[in-house]
Order: structure tokens, then C-alpha cells, then sequence
């Protein structure tokens, strides 16, 4: 059963660290910090979690549903996850040594504007899921939604 409490905590977290994240790097100075640093890797562990739990619970019950439109929307979800898995791991290539846990910020207007691109392209997934997904399932599991 899918736990959809969870689901939309973690994409509470998600936007919390996003918006903080974004705030604070608008100063050059403030992305060599070891706070902004914490909150950017938080983030990405954050972000890569849910979209694997997304894939991993959501995705794959419409996937078994006999209805051809459930499985289409899991279909589509799961591609859309593999491009933001894509993009997200040559944006953190750009941007980080993952390994070192550092931001490598050689061009910090290039970097905002990447950083607002690439959080805004998993937030607009988000949405998505709250909007077009959890309902889907949520029909599937009428005990899921109490």
C-alpha cells in the first residue's frame, strides 16, 4: 500500500530545501558554505529518493492495472524519470564533485540560472505527480486515501 503521508512530506522537504537553497545562493558568497553545501546534497539525496520510491511504488502498481490509460500515465512517468535522471546527473557534473561533496561554481550566474532551471524542472514533476499521479492510484486503492 502506498503510503501517500510520506509521499507528500518528502515533496515538502523537496520544495523546503529548493526555495531555501535558491534564496541563499543568490550571494556568491554564501555557495561556499558548509550550510549551503549540506542543503544541496541534502536536496539531491532527497530528490533521488523520491523519484525512485515514486517509480518504484506508484509507477509500478498503475503498470499491473488492467486499465491501458493507467498504464500509459505510468509509462510516461517513468520515461519523464529517466530524462530528470538524465539532466539532473550532468547538471550535478556541471556543478559538484558528488564524491568530494563540493560545489565546483567556476561561473556563478551560470550556476543560478542552471540551479533555477533544474529545481524548477523537478518541481514542475512534482506537481505533476500530486495532480495526475497520486489520484490515479489513489483510485486504484480507494484504503490507500483514508
Amino acid at each position: 500500500m502506498v503510503n501517500f503521508s510520506e509521499l507528500h512530506a518528502q515533496n515538502h522537504k523537496i520544495t523546503e530545501l529548493s526555495n531555501v537553497f535558491l534564496y541563499l545562493i543568490r550571494e556568491r558568497s554564501m555557495c561556499d558554505t558548509e550550510c549551503a553545501r549540506g542543503l544541496f546534497f541534502e536536496y539531491v539525496n532527497k530528490v533521488r529518493e523520491h523519484v525512485e520510491l515514486v517509480d518504484a511504488q506508484l509507477c509500478a502498481q498503475l503498470i499491473k492495472s488492467q486499465d491501458r490509460d493507467l498504464k500509459n500515465l505510468a509509462d510516461r512517468f517513468l520515461s519523464g524519470s529517466t530524462e530528470i535522471k538524465r539532466i539532473f546527473a550532468a547538471y550535478l557534473k556541471d556543478w559538484c564533485n558528488e564524491r568530494k561533496r563540493e560545489l565546483t561554481i567556476a561561473d556563478h550566474d551560470a550556476f543560478v540560472a542552471d540551479t533555477n532551471q533544474m529545481f524548477s524542472l523537478v518541481l514542475e514533476r512534482i506537481q505533476r505527480e500530486t495532480e495526475h499521479l497520486y489520484p490515479s492510484v489513489r483510485r486504484l486503492e480507494p484504503a490507500a486515501a483514508a
